[in-house]
């Protein structure tokens, strides 16, 4: 099957490894994950992660084949903790590739609920760090369509630049 990559991840979208190269270079600082316009709880945990490969036929019958690490986040507070430090959160991980294979260039998706509301999708931006911690937003993924998504990509990448008058012959408009 000739399947079209996935793999390149979204400018939205950062991979596992730039997020644990990141928070290694603040591994005492509390991670804080932003949702839905309001911070997690800081007794937030990592109650799962997985790696998944799939292959896929989307809505222009383009086979397709990709690789994506879900984190699951459960939304509570618990003992009056604080958020937990972002070194914890790089040695859950760590944990996790002993016993499953992380490709650290894969999409990661989050998962995110509080134990009532379902559970949610949302894609990572990079992290910054503020106020002394390091946060990370994390929006909704949306659904979308990847052929017409592709298209304007290639159309968004033609862009003509013009230095002078048009003519009949350009395609720019003076």
């Amino acid at each position: 099957m000739n399947a079209i990559d996935n793999s390149k991840i979204q400018r939205t979208d950062i991979s596992l490894g730039l997020l644990l190269e990141t928070l290694a270079t603040a591994k005492d600082l509390p991670l804080v994950f932003h949702y839905d316009g309001r911070p997690v709880k800081g007794g937030y945990h990592v109650t799962e992660v997985k790696a998944g490969q799939f292959a896929a036929l989307d809505c222009g019958a383009n086979p397709e084949a990709w690789t994506e690490i879900f984190v699951q986040l459960w939304d509570i507070d618990e003992d009056d903790r604080t958020h937990m430090p972002a070194g914890k959160f790089a040695a859950i991980i760590r944990k996790v590739s002993e016993h499953v294979k992380l490709d650290g260039s894969a999409k990661l998706t989050f998962e995110v609920s509080d134990g009532v509301q379902p559970m949610q999708l949302y894609q990572a931006a990079y992290p910054n760090l503020r106020a002394g911690q390091v946060h990370i937003e994390l929006a909704a993924r949306p659904a979308s369509c990847k052929p017409r998504d592709r298209w304007l990509a290639e159309e968004t990448g033609k862009g003509v630049t013009c230095c002078g008058p048009s003519s009949q012959k350009s395609a720019c408009c003076g």
